[in-house]
Formats: structure tokens, C-alpha cells, sequence
């Protein structure tokens, strides 16, 4: 080696001489050995490499090592993930599951999130900006009414969001507001909304969709479920497009019809859904699952309130279900313990880790239950989660064996909707999730409301309604083995403890009427910031100044006479509606597809007997202008000015077929009376008689086929929005007086509302 590196050896010598150069015992034992160094020496220097590349090279590679280092799958369980997972601070280091760190790409939740697009701060932006508008000069307000109040729902059955908004109404009329009912549907509920001096009205839809409410008599529309969509064409239309609207949604039926119109591509369906959610100021839902599933329709004025009866509701009318007999349908011995895990109503991919974990706290639970005849236990594990789609039973059942629990002591059932009957066969339920959620979970509500005593980590929003050991069993989620604890003081000899009996009672209790204060403010502030009430309102009391008793508890004692009855579910009522709105659709979609397919027969003929009759018009015109050539000489224009007077004939000669009717049925009459209105929404209250003649504030907004005078074209100034709003009905009397001999013909004149026809008075 000391040769090459002198030089003294020439690279031109043959084999013998470079292997004498080199150590005599080294090179018999291994004569390979050296040529690797030579070979590698002449790569090196006839390639001319540059050694700075080499170290770039190595540099890139042990980079590559690092990467890949970092995101290898046991780094990421062991790691990256549970070093940023609700389960920080927990390690794998039970052997039985050692095999957990071997499955990566995992994330537990933290990212799903509702955040509203800050539709209260917009609207506190608005009144402060009004606020400073008049800081110059001071707000004088002479009110003489209160704020009203319209709330539409699609029928009158008694069901849990009536008992929802009867709370709420409650507590609205107890701080200054009036509130008047509407229903598409009579039913058994108008005897309670009367009781509570609310007037109630059934809206009749006529055949041409026309429903004759005057909706300006009103500060805010409140409209429940989605059922009373119906009524969104008058919302669509002016003058009611600037009333404030509310639209509160308790159904997912829609959110699940949505993907199947994409799917089938029915977006012109899926576009009118949208219509409606954009009309509406504010879309309200109770819970913060509900405004991610109807993402297809966000037009940014989502909110949620959280809160709802349906759970507890559903309990108390269908308690006969929730019995022992549950038990035995569900294919468990009478004397079998059955312990339910259930989990956040989001699909992530850390689901299966934590519910890994928690089975592995419940293992020492088995020591306490003997083997039958047949050595299966008598303890029964369930885990219940809303993928009915997937394959996560087959992880489940991977999981419970590589923890040595018996075979066909865990099971998993796919739930979406329905949790009832896994949870009324439950005798002990737990709550497996570590994701702090934004509301109280509504698997839990169900489960205290069954009566079964619950077991839950001690996250901020549940530890705000459940004390431990009072209602409920909390434990550090950071410490699984205070659950392995809290499980063998909540099971005694085979049964659950009286402890745990009392805690499910307290619970029960604490579930009929949880989130009552967040319903009841949620609302009451929501109204505060979006209607805008005019001068001669009185303000509503603040939303602190609601009595204490009307937000503790429902407004069971109004519906306690109904508890019994039975009625049709909503969901089912309202798959129904949908599939009518669906059926209608596709029906005129194939009306309009056959009407086209039955032209085409006849289309060549058509065109046929067009060419020939345009052919004859041709010919006669031709011989007709060579008879007048010579008889008449005319002078021609531009064809600007033929365009302009073709189109004011064509303009006049519709005007008078339009009037021609009207002005002779109105011939002889001595009086004429004007009934000034602003868009569609008014055309329902306009009288058809001769007597009476509209006059349409906007071009736009005009009825077709009638003899209405266009106020815009006889006075310009309402042509401007700003001057239109500010006159209002005084506009039509400006448009009429200027040059009113051209119009009126009669000897008396007279003015009326629509509003007028709104509130059933007028003239005769």
C-alpha cells in the first residue's frame, strides 16, 4: 500500500509483480482483497471525479435516512402521533401491543372543527357601524308595538322540535316579543301554542304556489325543518327578500339525498336546495356534525345552537323498547354483562388505537367472571361506530385477539342513525374518545337518558355537565388505569354495584334537560344581532333578563298530555317529502325530454312547410314592392332610426293590447282605484277586478298580461333604488299626477295598499 501511495509501483506491471509488493502471507489468504483498492484507485483517477460531489452525495443520502427515519410507521405511532394525540403523554409499551406500532399515517380528530364564519361578529360590525353612523345626532324611537315574531313549521304534530321552539318562544315572549305561528299542517300542537296566546294560522298554498301572508308585518321569520321549503318561493321574491330569516334543521335526510344527486347528476335539483340555504340570514343546526354534512349547500351563514330534546324524547316515548327483552334479542344470556364503548360521531383514522387501548384496560375486568359450560365468559364487550360502509370489524376482531380476549367476547356494530337498541342492551357504557368536541356528544345524551351510568374521559365539555361519580364516571385520559379501576368498582360480583345503579339514575335526570341555557341564549342572541328594528319598536329585554326557571328545564308540562301518543317519526316524514320533491322533478324532466322526442317525427315536415311558406311571403312581397315601385317614391332613413321606430310600434301596439280589455271594462265607471306594488311576492294581493289597477314600483316586478302602469317609465326617479325606497307608496301618486290626463280617464281616483288586502280592509 505504501508503493502506491509513493508512486514507486507502475500501474503497468504485471499481476506477479503487484502481488510481491504487497505482504507475502496476506496476499496467499486473500488475493481479492487487493484489487477492490486497486481498482477502485484507477476508477477514481481516470474518472477525474470531484471529491466536493461525494460529499454532496453522502450528504443527500444520510438526509433521505433522517426523512425517512421520521415518517417510518413505528415512528409515527410511537412518535409523531401520540406525542400530538389527545392520548399525549401514553406509550405502547405492553408487548400485546407492541404490533400497534407498526400501522402509521394515524390522526385523531384535532383538526375537525366547525368554526362559523364569524356571522355574529358580521353582524355586531353592522349595528356598531349604524351606531357610529348616528353618533352625530341622537336615535329617536317612538314605539307604540312590539317586536314580532313569525315562526313556519310544516305541520302541527307533536314531536320534539315542537317542544324545542315552544321553550324558546317561552322565553322570547317573557322579554318583549310577540310571536304569531304558521303551519303548511294542522295537528294536535295548536292547543298549546294557543294556551300560550300565540295566534296560529294555516297558509293555504293555491295552485299557482301562492301563499297570501304579509311577511313585512314581521322583524323575523323563524322556520323549522326542512319540510317547509314550500314556502321559500315568497322569500325569494321582493318585497320579502329583506325580512330576516332563520331556518333551524334537526334532519340529515337532506345531507344524505345530496350525495346521491351529485352521483345521479341531478345538480339542477341540488342547485335549488341551494337557492333556499342562500336565502336564508342564518341556517341553524343543533349540533356541530350537521353543518360538515351539508357542506354541498354552505353559503357561509351556517350557526349551530346546541341542544335538543329528540333524545330524551325519544326515550320517554318509546321506553317499553328499552327493557330486559332487549337484552335477549340482541343474542346475550340474561345473566351476561355487557359493557358498550362508543365514541365521537367523527370518522378518523386513530379511532381503532383508542379503542385498542381502552380493551386493554378492560382486560383485567375478566377475572372477575367464571366460564359457563361452554368456557365463554359471561362478560360482553360491543363497540359501536358509524361506518356501516367499511371493513372495521375486521380490525376490531385483529385487535381482541392480539389482547388474548375470547373469541366472541368483542364485537363491533356499524351504527349510523338508530343507537338505541346496542345501547338498551348495554349495561355499562364508555366513552372511548379522546377528541375534545365542540358540544356535549349526543351518543352520551342517548345513553344517560336510556338510564345506563356512563364512563368518560375527562375532557373540558363533558366534565362542564357530568361530576364524577354524582352523574357520571370521569377518569384522566392521560391515566388508563383509573378506567381499569372505575370499571371494577362499577362491576361487583357479576352485577353492576348500587353505586353505579344511582349514578345512571342522577344521570337520567341530568339528560332531560341538558343544554336548556344554551338553547334558549342561543337563540335569543342570535335574534338580538341579526333583526334590525325600526323606530317604532320597543326593544326586547336583554338576554340576561330571561327568568332563570324558563332555562333550566323544557316545556314538558305543555306536552305531557301528548307523551303517550303515537306519531310518525320525522326522519321517516321527512324521507318521504323528499322523495315527492324527487319524484316531481324527474317527472318533468321526462315531460320535457318526451316533448322533444315527440317533435322530432315531425321536425323534417316542419321545416319543409317553413321553407315553403317563407318562399310564397317572398314572392308576393317581390311582386308587390315592383307594383308600388313606380306609384310612390319615399324617403328612407338609416336603419338606425327603421330599428327605433319598429320597435316603438311594436312597444305601443303591445301597451294597447295589454290595455285594450282593462280601459273597456273600466269605460263608464266613475272611479278607478291604484294599488301601488313592488315585486311578485305583493301579485297575490292584487285585486283583478276592473275597479281596481296596479301600478308596479319596478319594471322588473311587473305582472305579465295585464293593463298595470309601469311607475318607473312615467316618473325616472324611481328608477333609482335609493329614491324608490325612501318615497315608497308616495312614489305611485308622483308617477300617476305627472300627466295624469294620459292615464286616468275615470272622474274619481283612489289609492289603496296592498297591504291593505294583507289585512283583509278596503274601500268596498
Amino acid at each position: 500500500m505504501g508503493s502506491l501511495e509513493t508512486g514507486g509501483i507502475s500501474f503497468k506491471r504485471d499481476k506477479n509483480t503487484l502481488i510481491r509488493s504487497y505482504s507475502a502471507g496476506r496476499t496467499e489468504r486473500h488475493p481479492f482483497l487487493y484489487r477492490p483498492r486497486s481498482s477502485f484507485s484507477r476508477f477514481l483517477r481516470f474518472k477525474k471525479l470531484d471529491y466536493i460531489q461525494w460529499i454532496c452525495t453522502v450528504a443527500v443520502f444520510l438526509f433521505f435516512v433522517v426523512l425517512f427515519q421520521m415518517f417510518l410507521p413505528g415512528s409515527v405511532v410511537e412518535k409523531s402521533e401520540l406525542g400530538s394525540s389527545p392520548w399525549r403523554g401514553m406509550e405502547l409499551v405492553d408487548k400485546d401491543l407492541w404490533y400497534l406500532k407498526e400501522i402509521g399515517g394515524l390522526d385523531f380528530g384535532e383538526d375537525i372543527k366547525f368554526q362559523p364564519s364569524k356571522i355574529l361578529q358580521h353582524f355586531r360590525k353592522e349595528n356598531r357601524e349604524m351606531n357610529m353612523s348616528f353618533s352625530n345626532r341622537t336615535l329617536s324611537r317612538f314605539p307604540y308595538r312590539k317586536p314580532q315574531l313569525a315562526l313556519v313549521f310544516a305541520d302541527l304534530l307533536v314531536d320534539p322540535h315542537q317542544l324545542l321552539m315552544v321553550t324558546v318562544a317561552t322565553a322570547l315572549q317573557e322579554i318583549g316579543y310577540t310571536i304569531h305561528v304558521y303551519s303548511l299542517g294542522d295537528g294536535p300542537a295548536q292547543s298549546i301554542w294557543k294556551s300560550m296566546r300565540s295566534p296560529v294560522n294555516i297558509i293555504q298554498i293555491s295552485h299557482k304556489m301562492e301563499i297570501a301572508v304579509d311577511w313585512l308585518n314581521y322583524d323575523g321569520i323563524l322556520v323549522n325543518s326542512l319540510e317547509t321549503k314550500s314556502v321559500f318561493s315568497c322569500f325569494m321574491q321582493e318585497p320579502f327578500k329583506s325580512v330576516p330569516l332563520i331556518w333551524t334543521i334537526n334532519e340529515r335526510t337532506l345531507a344524505t339525498h345530496s350525495r346521491q344527486y351529485t352521483s345521479s347528476w341531478q345538480i339542477e335539483l341540488l342547485y335549488d336546495w341551494r337557492k333556499a340555504f342562500n336565502r336564508a340570514t342564518v341556517v341553524v343546526f343543533p349540533n356541530h356534525v350537521l353543518p360538515m354534512m351539508y357542506s354541498a349547500f354552505d353559503t357561509g351563514n351556517y350557526y349551530v345552537i346546541p341542544g335538543s330534546p329528540a333524545d330524551i324524547w325519544e326515550t320517554e316515548t318509546t321506553m317499553a323498547l328499552y327493557n330486559d327483552e332487549i337484552h335477549v334479542k340482541m343474542g346475550y344470556e340474561p345473566d351476561d354483562i355487557v359493557i358498550a364503548i362508543v365514541g365521537s360521531q367523527f370518522l378518523y383514522r386513530g379511532l381503532w388505537l383508542e379503542h385498542a387501548l381502552v380493551l386493554k384496560a378492560l382486560l383485567p375486568l375478566f377475572a372477575e367472571f367464571s366460564l359457563d359450560n361452554n368456557s365463554k365468559s359471561h362478560l360482553k364487550i360491543i363497540i359501536l361506530s358509524g361506518d356501516p360502509t367499511g371493513n372495521y370489524s375486521v380490525a376490531v376482531e385483529a385487535i381482541a385477539a392480539n389482547l388474548s380476549y375470547p373469541r366472541g367476547t368483542v364485537k363491533h356494530f356499524a351504527v349510523d342513525d338508530d343507537v338505541g337498541s346496542p345501547l338498551g342492551a348495554a349495561d355499562l357504557v364508555i366513552y372511548g374518545s379522546f377528541l375534545e368536541e365542540q358540544s356535549f356528544p349526543e351518543i352520551l345524551v342517548k345513553a344517560m337518558s336510556i338510564g345506563k351510568p356512563i364512563i368518560t374521559p375527562d375532557l373540558s365539555m363533558i366534565r362542564k355537565y357530568v361530576d364524577d361519580r354524582v352523574n357520571g364516571y370521569l377518569f384522566p385520559k392521560e391515566n388508563l388505569k383509573v378506567l381499569t379501576q372505575i370499571v371494577l368498582q362499577a362491576i361487583s360480583k357479576g352485577t353492576l354495584s348500587p353505586l353505579a345503579r344511582n349514578i345512571a339514575s342522577m344521570g337520567k335526570n341530568t339528560a332531560k334537560n341538558l343544554m336548556v341555557l344554551e338553547t334558549v341564549e342561543g337563540y335569543a342572541t342570535l335574534l338580538e344581532n341579526v333583526v334590525e328594528l325600526p323606530s317604532e319598536v320597543t326593544p326586547p329585554k336583554a338576554v340576561s333578563e330571561i327568568p332563570p326557571k324558563l332555562k333550566k328545564e323544557w316545556c314538558w308540562h305543555l306536552f305531557k298530555a301528548f307523551m303517550n301518543s303515537t306519531h310518525e317519526d320525522r326522519t321517516l316524514k321527512s324521507s318521504r317529502y323528499l322523495k315527492t320533491v324527487e319524484e316531481q322533478w324527474n317527472y318533468m324532466q321526462k315531460e320535457s325530454s318526451g316533448s322533444i322526442a315527440a317533435t322530432n317525427d315531425s321536425f323534417s315536415y316542419d321545416i319543409w312547410e317553413e321553407e315553403r311558406n317563407i318562399m310564397m311571403l317572398n314572392t308576393r312581397k317581390r311582386r308587390e314592392e315592383e307594383e308600388l315601385k313606380d306609384r310612390t317614391d319615399q324617403p328612407h332613413g338609416t336603419w338606425e332610426d327603421v330599428y327605433k321606430s319598429a320597435k316603438r310600434a311594436d312597444r305601443s301596439r303591445n301597451d294597447l293590447h295589454e290595455r285594450d280589455e282593462g280601459e273597456l271594462l273600466r269605460t263608464g265607471q266613475p272611479l278607478c282605484i291604484y294599488e301601488p306594488y313592488f315585486g311578485e311576492g305583493t301579485w297575490s294581493f292584487l285585486h283583478q277586478s276592473s275597479l281596481y289597477r296596479g301600478i308596479g314600483l319596478s319594471t322588473k316586478g311587473r305582472r305579465p298580461r295585464t293593463d298595470d302602469i309601469d311607475a318607473p317609465s312615467r316618473l325616472s326617479l324611481l328608477s333609482k333604488p335609493y329614491y324608490r325606497d325612501a318615497l315608497g307608496e308616495y312614489g305611485a301618486f308622483f308617477a300617476i299626477a305627472n300627466r295624469i290626463d294620459r292615464i286616468h280617464k275615470n272622474s274619481w281616483i283612489g289609492f289603496q295598499s296592498w297591504r291593505a288586502t294583507a289585512r283583509k280592509v278596503s274601500f268596498f
